[in-house]
C-alpha cells in the first residue's frame, strides 16, 4: 500500500517501474550536462543546520500562511507541463492531491486537461502558470479562462524565450506532446518587462509571480514592475545549463528584494530539511517539480499525497532538532556553510538506501 511507503527514494524507484521510457528521461533529465541540475541539489547540501538544544519541541507546527492561502506544509506543487505522460487524468490528479493535503497546486499552460477540467477537479487553491504561445488576444483570452476558473494567483514564466537542448529525451526521440503542436517560438522569444506588466494588469488584482528570476537585478526589475512574488528558478536546470543552484542565489535575491516582495525557491528540493533550509534563509515557501512527477507516477493522487506527507515528515523532525517549533521562528541563524558530500549522481539524497524493500 503506498501509505506504507517510507521514504521518497521508494517512491521513485517504484515510478521508475510504471513511467515509460521517453516520458521518464522528460522527466528526470536536463538540458546538455545537466550541471545546473545537480548545482541545485549541490547547494542545498553545502548548507548546515546550526540545532539549538534544550527547548520545549514536543509541539511542532509546520504550517504557512502564502497567497492568503493555509498551507499544512510550505511546500507547493510546481507547474509541470505535459502531466497526462505521467499519469491518466494529467494535471487534475496533483490538484486532488494538493486539495487532500493541503497545500497550493501551480498549474501549467502546457499540461492537460482544459483549465476548466483542472479548475474543477478539486476545491483546493491554484495558481496559473503561463507560457506566452501566442499574441496578445491569445494572451488575454488564456488567462481570462484562469481567472474565471478561480485560480488565486497568476504566475507568468520567463525563463523559456528559447526551448532548451534536453538530451535525454531527444537521444529517444521522445517529444512532448505541447512540443508536437504547432507553436510559434517567437512569442515565448519576444516577451519583455513591458509585455510582462501588461500580463499583470489581466491578473483582476490578485497576486502576481514570476518565475524563473535568478539574479538580484532582474528580482530589483521585477519589484519595481509591481511583482508581488519573485520565483527563485532555473528550471530546475532544464533551460541554461550551466548557472548556479537556485540555493546559492536565494540570499542575494533576497537582499536586492528588502521585503517588498515574497520569494520562493524550487529547485532540488528531496528532503524536509531542505525545505527547513530555504525557508530559514528566508523564502516564503519551495515548490517541487521532479517529486511531485515521481509520486504521480508511483500511484496517482495517492503518490502524491504520501510525497508530502514524507516531506511533512522530514520536518517535523528538523525543526524538531534544531529547535524550533513553528516556521515563523526559523532564521539564518539556524544555518551556516559547509563542504557538501559530493555523490556520483544527482541523487544524492538516496544512493545509500537499500533497495531490497521494494525489489
Amino acid at each position: 500500500m503506498v501509505s506504507e511507503i517510507l521514504s521518497n527514494d521508494e517512491i521513485i524507484k517504484m515510478a521508475r517501474r510504471n513511467v515509460s521510457q521517453g516520458a521518464w528521461d522528460y522527466m528526470v533529465g536536463a538540458s546538455e550536462s545537466e550541471t545546473a541540475m545537480r548545482r541545485n541539489r549541490q547547494a542545498f547540501d553545502e548548507v548546515a543546520f546550526r540545532p539549538r538544544v534544550l527547548i520545549d519541541v514536543s509541539h511542532v507546527d509546520p504550517s504557512t500562511t502564502f497567497l492568503g492561502q493555509k498551507m499544512r506544509i510550505p511546500v507547493m506543487l510546481a507547474p509541470i507541463g505535459h502531466m497526462q505522460s505521467f499519469t491518466p487524468g494529467g494535471a487534475a490528479i496533483p490538484t486532488v492531491a494538493a486539495t487532500e493535503f493541503g497545500t497550493i497546486h501551480v498549474i501549467s499552460s502546457t499540461t492537460e486537461p482544459s483549465i476548466e477540467d483542472i479548475a474543477a477537479a478539486a476545491d483546493g487553491p491554484k495558481v496559473f502558470q503561463l507560457y506566452v504561445q501566442g499574441d496578445w488576444e491569445w494572451t488575454k483570452e488564456i488567462v481570462g479562462r484562469a481567472m474565471d476558473a478561480g485560480h488565486v494567483a497568476l504566475c507568468l514564466t520567463v525563463d523559456t524565450a528559447r526551448y532548451s537542448r534536453r538530451e535525454r529525451p531527444m537521444l529517444r526521440g521522445w517529444v512532448p506532446p505541447s512540443r508536437g503542436r504547432s507553436v510559434d517560438p517567437y512569442w515565448r522569444a519576444s516577451v519583455t518587462w513591458e509585455i510582462m506588466a501588461r500580463i499583470k494588469g489581466l491578473s483582476r488584482g490578485l497576486p502576481f509571480m514570476v518565475k524563473g528570476i535568478a539574479t538580484p537585478e532582474d528580482a530589483v526589475m521585477a519589484v519595481e514592475h509591481g511583482v508581488d512574488v519573485i520565483w527563485v528558478s532555473n528550471h530546475g536546470g532544464r533551460q541554461l545549463d550551466h548557472g548556479i543552484g537556485t540555493m546559492d542565489m536565494l540570499m542575494e535575491i533576497l537582499e536586492a528584494v528588502d521585503g517588498r516582495a515574497e520569494v520562493v525557491l524550487d529547485g532540488g528540493v528531496q528532503r524536509g530539511s531542505d525545505v527547513v533550509k530555504a525557508v530559514a534563509l528566508g523564502a516564503k515557501a519551495v515548490a517541487i517539480g521532479r517529486l511531485q512527477a515521481w509520486g504521480l507516477g508511483t500511484a496517482g493522487t495517492a503518490g502524491v499525497v504520501r510525497v508530502l506527507e514524507i516531506l511533512e515528515e522530514e520536518m517535523l523532525v528538523a525543526m524538531g532538532l534544531v529547535g524550533v517549533t513553528s516556521i515563523d521562528q526559523l532564521s539564518p541563524a539556524y544555518l551556516r556553510p559547509a563542504k557538501a558530500v559530493t555523490h556520483p549522481h544527482e541523487m544524492s539524497s538516496w544512493v545509500n538506501m537499500p533497495i531490497d524493500r521494494i525489489t
